[in-house]
């Protein structure tokens, strides 16, 4: 393993860095979904691996770098996983359009969605009735929130109220 690992992670040549990266991408396309899609999990779970491992080799000699290197792949495992499960920017900016359109123009009730269609996920906003702020006049409306991640339902309430310097809402509770 020590050998193995060393020879991995010092500096490699043109070529095994190729052959390294290659081996990688058929890795995480083996995980591909039954749509041919790769998840943003799995490739962060693979990228982390890969940079964690990276560092990994940078510290200490021997077997200490050996131990490294799997510390550094196995945390940075964990860390690309939980961050490529999350929604990305794009998902959080649709949203975010799509919260600040339902509590501007959408009457109480009426939910209004939004759908990632490269990410999969998807979700609604629903506002509840326009009230005055209790610290100051500025109006405000209670949402709920629907998202739809992985499979997943996820549901939040919260309180928005306008900004009266941009005009538009801003989450003061949620």
């Amino acid at each position: 393993m020590r050998a193995y690992a060393s020879a991995l992670f010092s500096p490699l040549s043109r070529v095994s860095r190729f052959a390294v990266i290659g081996a990688l991408a058929l890795g995480l396309a083996a995980c591909a979904g039954p749509d041919g899609r790769i998840s943003k999990q799995t490739i962060g779970t693979g990228v982390g691996a890969a940079a964690g491992a990276g560092l990994g080799s940078l510290i200490g000699s021997g077997s200490g770098r050996t131990v490294a290197i799997i510390a550094g792949g196995v945390l940075g495992a964990l860390v690309g996983s939980e961050l490529g499960r999350t929604m990305d920017e794009n998902d959080r900016l649709r949203a975010a359009a799509a919260t600040q359109e339902a509590l501007e123009t959408f009457p109480s009730g009426r939910a209004n969605t939004w759908e990632n269609p490269d990410s999969g996920f998807s979700g609604t906003v629903t506002p509840g009735p326009q009230t005055a702020s209790s610290t100051n006049t500025r109006p405000c409306r209670s949402y709920s929130q629907t998202i739809q991640v992985d499979g997943r339902q996820e549901i939040a309430e919260g309180v928005a109220c306008r900004d009266p310097n941009t005009g538009t809402w801003r989450i003061v509770s949620g």
